[in-house]
């Protein structure tokens, strides 16, 4: 599995579409400063569902739309899309796809959306997709201005998630930490009235996996 091709328009410096192909080994864009190469990048971050403004050099979220120059007026809304080869199959979930095609859209209003191969789709499905691939939102595999120095700053804990990452375990562990939080949200809040007896009762404890009534 690789990225193999971006499309790129009203995100940031891209008012025109843009088209960037990439082929299998290393591809260099090289620029003057200010010249858009971090763009790239960043739109790349943004289409896998990046939620934080600030990790893409913004104030706010709409702040990734091209906001127009003194010739060119301002665009509504900003599209990024990602094309994967998954020709060795690799993403789950994705076996019968010989191409995985992500899209994120963002407008001006504050609406957006995201695509997996045409069909609108949750970013939580996107993250599951790239989880324990090297492309996880907290995966080095994307590594912009500042993040190395970030990551040697970073707590112990942050920095296993890296790891956790790398030997592919990353995606069972979130699962099992929503599980057990969802658990402890119900056990927080469960209550149940007998039906037969009419006595209340409420889950005051949760010992070893069980539940633990008292009347």
């Amino acid at each position: 599995m690789y990225l193999k091709k971006m499309e790129i328009v009203g995100f940031k410096s891209f008012a025109d579409k843009t088209k960037v192909e990439f082929d299998k080994g290393i591809t260099a864009v090289v620029g003057p400063n200010g010249s858009g190469k971090s763009n790239i990048v960043e739109a790349l971050r943004w289409v896998l569902g990046e939620q934080s403004a600030k990790a893409l050099r913004g104030g706010k979220m709409p702040d990734v739309i091209f906001a127009g120059t003194e010739k060119r007026r301002a665009l509504n809304y900003a599209e990024v899309i990602a094309h994967f080869d998954n020709s060795d199959h690799y993403l789950q979930g994705q076996d019968e796809n010989e191409e995985v095609v992500i899209t994120r859209r963002l407008y001006r209003n504050g609406d957006s959306e995201f695509l997996m191969n045409g069909r609108k789709c949750r970013l939580r499905d996107i993250h599951d997709l790239f989880t324990d691939t090297g492309l996880g939102r907290d995966s080095l595999s994307i590594i912009s201005q500042g993040r190395i120095e970030s990551v040697f700053n970073s707590k112990p804990e942050e920095r296993r998630a890296i790891f956790e990452e790398a030997a592919g375990v990353l995606k069972y562990k979130n699962r099992r930490n929503e599980t057990e939080s969802k658990l402890d949200r119900r056990m927080n809040s469960e209550t149940c009235i007998s039906k037969e007896s009419g006595n209340y009762c409420s889950i005051s404890r949760y010992d070893s996996g069980r539940r633990v009534f008292e009347l």
